[in-house]
């Protein structure tokens, strides 16, 4: 069996044009994140990818990547608008940003009925995740009436950015590796003294070894159905307002604590790459070229 995996990409579209950061090409061959990450994906078993995106970027996505990917793997098409909300809601008058992560995923209701993957576009993730994922999408299901969920653990030393301050979801799980809570933690950074601190006023001391969520998920047919719901709930509060955003983990986290889900967490032990800051991008740039000297990668990514 294979499984479909998500790419949320509309929030690319407003900086689209010109030295956009998330889209800067990394690979020999002018690969960008996205295009490893469907690789790896591929490798591991996936055999659909859905690209949420805005209306607006779908010619200028094609010429990107869409284009290309197509040869290798079925590809889909969700588009994230505004207006794309549940039945007898409607936008706010000045409302132009978008309603978040959660809201995107919402959008793939009706399209995306099966198992999936779900993940940033402009992340690297490595393919240890990809493989976890794969394989427990292909056995999971529903227990004990709730959704069997995952997510992939990232290792907090292995996410860090050499050219400032990140923020991250540090996870804290059960003895059976069950995730019990994602706390988002601002100002996490590696100090002089070698040690990780978070915040600013208010210090902490965190464990490099923390497990953190870089938003990957393993979602069971069903999931979409209850994240609607709970978009639902958060429209109801916040449907006037012009900034409100239903984000992902947030909507994951109130189904856990309501016992309609369950999530697992699964090790990854690679190392992340994203482009928090523009002097990441020689680092990124270095790292994919490390990887492919090790045969991680074809030079070519897609012959």
């Amino acid at each position: 069996m294979g499984a479909t995996l998500v790419i949320m990409a509309a929030g690319l579209g407003t900086r689209f044009k010109g030295g956009i950061k998330q889209l800067e090409p990394f690979g020999p061959n002018g690969e960008i994140i996205m295009d490893y990450s469907i690789y790896d994906a591929v490798r591991a078993g996936f055999d659909k990818v859905v690209f949420i995106i805005r209306k607006d970027i779908r010619k200028a996505f094609d010429e990107m990547i869409g284009d290309r990917i197509s040869a290798h793997i079925k590809v889909d098409y969700v588009y994230q608008e505004l207006d794309c909300l549940p039945d007898g809601f409607t936008v706010p008058e000045g409302r132009v940003k978008p309603w978040g992560h959660g809201h995107a995923v919402c959008c793939c209701k009706g399209i995306v009925n099966e198992p999936f993957a779900v993940i940033n576009a402009d992340d690297f993730y490595g393919r240890e995740a990809f493989d976890k994922l794969c394989k427990f999408l292909n056995s999971a299901g529903k227990e004990n009436g709730k959704l069997n969920m995952s997510m992939a653990g990232f290792i907090l030393k292995n996410t860090l950015s050499d050219n400032g301050a990140v923020n991250r979801g540090v996870c804290k799980i059960d003895k059976k590796n069950m995730l019990v809570d994602v706390e988002e933690t601002y100002n996490i950074r590696r100090e002089a003294d070698g040690k990780v601190y978070s915040g600013k006023e208010e210090t902490k001391e965190l464990s490099e070894n923390s497990y953190v969520s870089m938003n990957m998920w393993g979602c069971p047919a069903g999931f979409i159905d209850k994240l609607e719901e709970r978009f639902v709930e958060f429209l109801k509060e916040n449907g006037e307002s012009l900034t409100a955003e239903f984000l992902l983990p947030e909507g994951i986290d109130y189904m856990i604590k309501h016992d309609m889900a369950d999530c697992e967490l699964l090790e990854s032990h690679d190392k992340w790459f994203g482009v928090t800051y523009a002097e990441d991008k020689p680092s990124v740039k270095d790292a994919i070229s490390q990887l492919i000297a090790e045969g991680v990668y074809p030079r070519k990514l897609w012959n």
